[in-house]
């Protein structure tokens, strides 16, 4: 009896202890932030504004745009930021989100006083911007977590690309830089919404090429003043990991191995290989939201906040379920709001306690 009392008391001690160490093994005593991205596909408030063309989304314009349907669309929207980067990080939702096709700060106000977000006390960084439809981007940041030091909107001048055509300006979203301390340590942001592909993909080329440079430049400045910054470019790109301005201007590779120092890395480019996407059209899917960093994040001691891994977000709940667009994003529709017509996109950061 006692040599049987002797080994229970032998497993017990050895499950207690295997069970110790498998916890420590698991979490290793990291801390873990997310950064993401989200295009909100028109987030526009009812009330017209007569600088930009929102006829549309007011309650007397085509889209019949009420207060009922405004709200429901911020519901939406909520649903889905109070649930990403909670599959690695329970307790946490995103620390950084990157947004695009907001009208104005009015209504990212609206989206984190939500009963889903307001507990979070998401701070905004919003500038107006020259688009002629009026869509902005911004960045909504856990105000725990993150400290604003600078921030800066950055104009794209492009001009039209039509023959015979007056050379004229296309107004567009501005690119925006945001500077500051994520949990005390330096890390700089970029939030984009580069040209549209209106006139074809090819004709529409130089003027992503030009949003590209420009985001170049941007990031160039920042390494000139510390080769070692830690920067992170994000948004929707209206190009895939494979076009000439992701590639050949911004240069950003999709292998780790290859990102020279100073250089960028695209993880959305291994999942554009493997056929994941954050859009469809006409049932081919790409990757147009991306969100790309400097080789400072691919750190292998995880002293400092270092990337682990990217993810596209999509629940059932954003999915089309019938239709003829089944398995697409549950995007707006004639009658009823829906949440965007892309998946937002995210990365995790981690650093040791």
């Amino acid at each position: 009896m006692n040599e049987i009392k002797y080994m229970y008391l032998k497993i017990v001690i050895f499950v207690a202890y295997f069970s110790m160490e498998f916890s420590y093994a698991q979490g290793k005593e990291y801390e873990i932030r997310t950064v993401a991205f989200y295009n909100f596909e028109n987030l526009f408030d009812t009330i017209r504004n007569p600088k930009i063309y929102d006829e549309d989304w007011t309650p007397s314009g085509a889209r019949a745009w009420t207060k009922d349907k405004y709200e429901k669309k911020i519901g939406n929207l909520a649903r889905v930021i109070a649930q990403i980067g909670r599959d690695e990080n329970p307790t946490m939702p995103a620390t950084l989100i990157g947004v695009a096709e907001v009208e104005n700060r009015g209504v990212l106000e609206d989206l984190v006083r939500t009963a889903e977000l307001q507990l979070i006390q998401y701070g905004i960084v919003h500038f107006d911007s020259p688009d002629k439809r009026g869509i902005d981007v911004g960045l909504l940041y856990d105000q725990q977590h993150f400290v604003v030091l600078h921030a800066s909107s950055h104009p794209l001048y492009i001009y039209n690309q039509f023959p015979r055509k007056e050379k004229k300006r296309i107004f567009t979203r501005d690119q925006l830089l945001v500077s500051g301390l994520l949990d005390g340590e330096e890390i700089h942001l970029i939030v984009n919404h580069w040209p549209s592909r209106v006139g074809g993909e090819q004709l529409s080329r130089p003027n992503r090429e030009a949003a590209a440079a420009l985001n170049r430049k941007m990031i160039d400045s920042l390494q000139r003043i510390n080769p070692q910054a830690k920067i992170i470019t994000m948004g929707d790109m209206n190009d895939g990991p494979f076009n000439s301005s992701m590639k050949s201007i911004l240069r950003a590779e999709g292998v780790k191995e290859k990102v020279a120092a100073q250089g960028l890395f695209n993880p959305m480019e291994k999942m554009a290989k493997r056929g994941y996407g954050t859009l469809a059209y006409r049932d081919a899917w790409d990757i147009f939201d991306q969100i790309v960093f400097t080789q400072a994040f691919l750190q292998a001691s995880y002293e400092s906040w270092t990337y682990w891994k990217a993810r596209i977000f999509q629940k059932p709940f954003m999915v089309q379920a019938k239709g003829q667009y089944k398995g697409y994003p549950l995007r707006n529709s004639s009658s009823q709001p829906g949440f965007s017509d892309h998946f937002p996109v995210y990365i995790y950061l981690l650093r040791k306690r």
